[in-house]
């Protein structure tokens, strides 16, 4: 790998089963490989942008918080069209497969890679710009390609190309539209950390930025700039893009408060209550992050967080279980626990009220920060994100989004939910 200028990264966090995607910020300078294509002539990405919308897409999901540690969905890419499985990520705006480039660390034999066909995203297209961070973008030819580099916490990374292809989709209304997009190309996986990366083939990145596949969409057309998921606490569930199945009433909105450079779902103030009850734990900002198995909160809030629990466990037929991998902080009981209906009685429920909204609150009870373990152990949930680098960010995963019917409408800037059977896809 070149080391051509200074890189900001993307920031991947896997740990014990949790696959964590945020965009901090992007400076992408790289060269595509020994074997790449010449790009194609100058051209733009970037459409007219459409004034109706046709219906609305949903993708059935597949996987769990645990054991898996992600969730993901089947895109069909190319002409003619192959399947790929990626995570869905709200975390992140570019959506990018491994490729066949030729590949190097890739997870997936050759002939289940994305070959590129003379389909290279040229770095003068505003979609090239939009991935790069503002004053760090350099484009000295309209000729040359436009180079990506994510990097993780986990010191993994992906480096590739982006490139255009079509994506066929069969919407609610029967319809199937082809529209061309924009994603990367990632040549170069490397997976160094010692937790072996998901069985997947690329990340669908699912955030509010110009380059995300809800945002293409819209600017193609195809449907309105929503996004929906339904993760059942029982594996899998469903995804979908655009309006038509946000119910009309009893959604919990909340607005998204990050700036316009903000490509995160963030939202808050809120307070974090325990038993119903204030903690005098205030002023939280969060991310809603689909891509993190679990939630993770800054060094102070998770220490306040865990003292509330151990201490509410005093008394109770709980004992400390260190022997235990799969989390850091878990208990073990008299014999094996089957399920958290086992063990619900013995821990109070949390809530995040968001004060910037009238009676909003994010209930979650024991099964929404708890596993049950293969060994009948129950754990904790919620990890301490200063461990992993995220500093003071705290971020809203999969865990506590289970079973609810989660909202993010980047049209009117807000984030919604409700409860729901997520075991069933909803109708045509």
């Amino acid at each position: 790998m070149e080391k051509k200028s200074k890189r900001r990264f993307v920031l991947l966090l896997s740990s014990v089963s949790a696959i964590f995607f945020i965009v901090l910020a992007a400076n992408f300078q790289g060269s595509f490989s020994a074997a790449s294509q010449k790009p194609t002539k100058k051209r733009s990405t970037k459409p007219a942008v459409a004034t109706s919308f046709v219906s609305s897409l949903v993708l059935p999901v597949a996987g769990n918080v645990y054991p898996l540690g992600y969730y993901s969905v089947s895109v069909d890419i190319g002409n003619p069209p192959k399947h790929f499985e990626l995570d869905i990520d709200t975390g992140s705006d570019l959506t990018w497969v491994q490729c066949d480039a030729p590949c190097t660390g890739c997870t997936k034999p050759r002939d289940l890679l994305y070959k590129p066909k003379d389909n290279i995203v040229p770095c003068v297209d505003p979609l090239c710009s939009a991935i790069h961070s503002a004053g760090n973008f350099k484009c000295e030819s309209s000729n040359d390609q436009c180079d990506y580099e994510v990097r993780y916490a986990d010191y993994g990374s992906s480096l590739g190309v982006l490139v255009l292809d079509y994506f066929t989709l069969r919407l609610m209304n029967g319809s199937l539209h082809r529209p061309k997009m924009a994603f990367g190309c990632g040549y170069d996986q490397k997976n160094p950390g010692p937790i072996p990366p998901p069985p997947t083939s690329g990340v669908l990145g699912l955030g509010n930025g110009k380059t995300s596949f809800v945002s293409q969409l819209e600017t193609l057309g195809v449907i309105k700039n929503v996004i929906g998921h339904c993760l059942s606490r029982e594996g899998g569930g469903f995804l979908f893009f655009g309006d038509q199945l946000v119910p009309s009433s009893g959604i919990n909105w909340t607005p998204i408060t990050g700036n316009l450079l903000d490509k995160h779902y963030t939202s808050g103030p809120a307070e974090l209550l325990f038993g119903g009850k204030a903690t005098g734990i205030k002023g939280l900002e969060l991310i809603f992050d689909s891509g993190s198995s679990y939630s993770y909160f800054s060094a102070q809030l998770y220490k306040s967080t865990l003292n509330l629990v151990t201490k509410d466990l005093s008394g109770k037929p709980l004992k400390d279980a260190p022997e235990e991998k799969a989390l850091p902080i878990c208990w073990k009981g008299a014999k094996p626990f089957k399920s958290v209906s086992d063990v619900k009685s013995y821990f109070k429920p949390l809530a995040l009220s968001f004060t910037k909204s009238k009676n909003v609150q994010l209930h979650l009870p024991p099964e929404d920060y708890l596993i049950i373990t293969k060994n009948g152990n129950v754990c904790l949930g919620i990890l301490n994100g200063s461990e992993v680098g995220l500093g003071n960010i705290n971020i809203i995963g999969d865990i506590f989004l289970q079973d609810k019917l989660v909202i993010y409408d980047n049209d009117k800037h807000r984030i919604g939910w409700v409860p729901a059977n997520c075991d069933r896809l909803p109708k045509s």
